[in-house]
């Protein structure tokens, strides 16, 4: 703490963390700069308290910033310095915004004298991000006076409440997400004396009179109060219903199991099936739910299926799935919905006849209830189930060669108990969707679907390991090439993660689009192949690499899974072939299904 009464700006970056540390912060992203000076070694003042961790590229930082968040469910601190630096956290700020991830962004920023001059290094960085965080504000010029400490505190405290999404008004349901602090600072930036001695005696009286625990007494205890809500009955016409579903949207929960043991108990009170996303923690503890119904993308391209399945209602839990069959049957029937998601935002994409309640699907008071209508409807929808499971299964049991579609369906039987597993966008997130098998492992999905970009994807795999259970992430080849400057964390992580690439030398999901028929320039500007030798950029970066040719050798590979470590498994598909083949096969799942 001594270090802190050296010059002005290292007592305000000293109050700044101190705050922080009490309130819970356990790790900070550090980006290299001069401008931030004064926060990096404050940061460092705090380890082990907090984990100060150095990486060099900005989006790669924010990216893994976001997985740290993500896995912890807390908000986590980023810094950098001034000028462009902060430009290259936009994209996992808007992640954040959309996914609903705490992220606590410090920008460090030239005083106001040194902009709009040409002084270097500098941009404007007033509300840099746009709309997107949760909140966000510039912080007065560092100040040894102790009223704008007081102001400094209780400003970084309404920071982590509103990222935390605790500092909405009462008639409005908060959410996570990102918070922006933009930092001024003038010189000097290194922790020396102040030159002026005006400054090193107020500090050093300061010091004399400031006393820590006074100053920062009842943090904690005042802004890390649980959020209660009360049981919510549930609505009569819904108990009245015969035709109803719940899906089970794209969703990571801090408490996957009990978020599970809600939906099935609602599931069971309204006799209703749950259709669960591959990205809904559903699938991975399929035992709960008697109703579970996994293959509903497969089901509704049969449309005499379809058509004898259309619900009069609809529950929706979180987001919508990705799969357009469920989005198009939903708009074309276009049955009572509602949404239950405990956020402000507009989660119906369809503009449906939408009820958004603002609650957790946990809050609702669901019992066992002698119902008095036919349980034919939730029965036809578990036998289509059980004849398309089995198809699909004993399709993919009978695949030998290595194709992209069996990846997803062989790792939903395979990996250890609890896993992470980071999920890439594009085809990888869809063939989950068609291809998870429901299991018992409690596999812990995540995925970046706030935007649905492919940036940043390493390092967000990378940001969720840290720390954690050995993990493991599904990719393509473009989405890891997006982002290898994520190899660059290498040194910092611990703990391991295995990254399963499915190497197809291009953009799969375009050749599942219409652009795909229009030669020569699909495959230069859509396919977009690389050409990479993925061996020799694994030895770059000093990361382990294998070539995976069986099936039995994927399984070996995934379980027991290493401790320390990152390692590329690398699989290699043919891009065109794979496409081919979810054309051909995805309408012939359930093609010959009666219920």
């Amino acid at each position: 703490m001594l270090i802190a009464f050296r010059n002005v700006n290292q007592l305000w970056a000293y109050i700044l963390t101190e705050t922080l540390k009490r309130l819970g912060l356990a790790y900070a992203v550090i980006c290299p700069g001069s401008r931030s000076t004064p926060l990096a070694v404050a940061f460092a003042q705090q380890v082990p308290d907090i984990e100060a961790i150095s990486i060099l590229d900005e989006r790669s930082a924010a990216f893994f910033a976001l997985g740290q968040a993500k896995a912890t469910g807390r908000p986590v601190a980023l810094l950098c310095t001034s000028g462009t630096a902060g430009a290259n956290f936009y994209p996992a700020v808007i992640e954040a915004s959309y996914s609903r991830v705490p992220l606590l962004v410090l920008t460090a920023d030239r005083p106001q004298e040194l902009r709009d001059c040409h002084s270097g290094q500098t941009i404007d960085q007033c509300k840099l991000y746009g709309d997107y965080p949760n909140w966000q504000a510039e912080l007065a010029l560092p100040s040894s006076d102790m009223g704008m400490l007081a102001y400094l505190r209780q400003i970084v405290i309404h920071g982590w409440e509103r990222a935390s999404g605790r500092g909405a008004s009462l008639t409005q349901t908060p959410s996570k997400g990102p918070v922006h602090l933009n930092i001024p600072f003038r010189d000097p930036l290194a922790p020396i004396p102040d030159v002026e001695t005006f400054h090193e005696t107020s500090l050093q009286l300061l010091q004399s009179q400031f006393h820590p625990e006074d100053f920062f007494v009842g943090i904690a205890s005042t802004t890390l109060l649980p959020i209660t809500h009360s049981p919510f009955p549930i609505p009569q016409e819904w108990l009245k219903c015969d035709r109803g579903i719940i899906i089970a949207g794209v969703a990571q929960p801090q408490q996957p199991q009990e978020y599970c043991k809600a939906i099935a108990q609602l599931s069971q009170t309204l006799k209703w099936p749950v259709l669960a996303e591959g990205l809904s923690p559903v699938r991975n503890y399929a035992d709960l739910n008697p109703y579970l119904i996994s293959t509903y993308d497969l089901i509704l391209r049969n449309q005499q299926l379809a058509k004898q399945l259309v619900p009069k209602m609809v529950i929706q839990v979180g987001e919508l799935p990705t799969s357009k069959e469920l989005r198009n049957w939903i708009d074309a029937t276009q049955p009572r919905r509602w949404v239950i998601d405990n956020s402000d935002q507009n989660l119906d994409p369809l503009h449906g006849r939408t009820t958004h309640l603002r609650i957790s699907v946990e809050d609702i008071k669901a019992e066992e209830r002698n119902l008095s209508f036919s349980l034919d409807y939730v029965h036809k929808w578990c036998d289509a189930e059980a004849k398309v499971r089995l198809v699909v299964d004993q399709t993919m049991e009978k695949i030998d060669e290595i194709i992209e579609s069996k990846v997803a369906w062989l790792i939903s039987q395979i990996l250890p108990p609890g896993t992470p597993l980071f999920i890439a966008n594009s085809m990888p997130v869809r063939d989950v969707e068609y291809f998870w098998k429901p299991n018992n492992l409690g596999v812990r999905s995540y995925f970046n679907r706030g935007a649905n970009g492919i940036d940043g994807t390493l390092s967000t795999a990378l940001g969720i390991a840290h720390r954690q259970q050995s993990s493991v992430m599904l990719t393509g080849d473009l989405a890891l090439l997006h982002d290898t400057n994520g190899f660059l964390i290498r040194n910092k992580f611990v703990g391991h993660l295995t990254i399963v690439l499915i190497n197809n030398n291009g953009g799969g999901i375009f050749e599942m689009l219409p652009i795909a028929n229009f030669a020569p320039s699909f495959e230069e500007f859509f396919g977009t192949p690389q050409d990479i030798d993925f061996a020799q950029l694994c030895a770059t970066y000093n990361v382990q690499h294998e070539f995976i040719t069986s099936w039995q050798q994927l399984q070996q590979r995934l379980d027991p899974l290493p401790t320390t470590g990152i390692r590329v498994l690398e699989l290699r598909t043919n891009r065109k072939l794979d496409a081919k083949w979810r054309q051909e096969n995805l309408s012939k799942f359930a093609a010959d299904i009666a219920i």
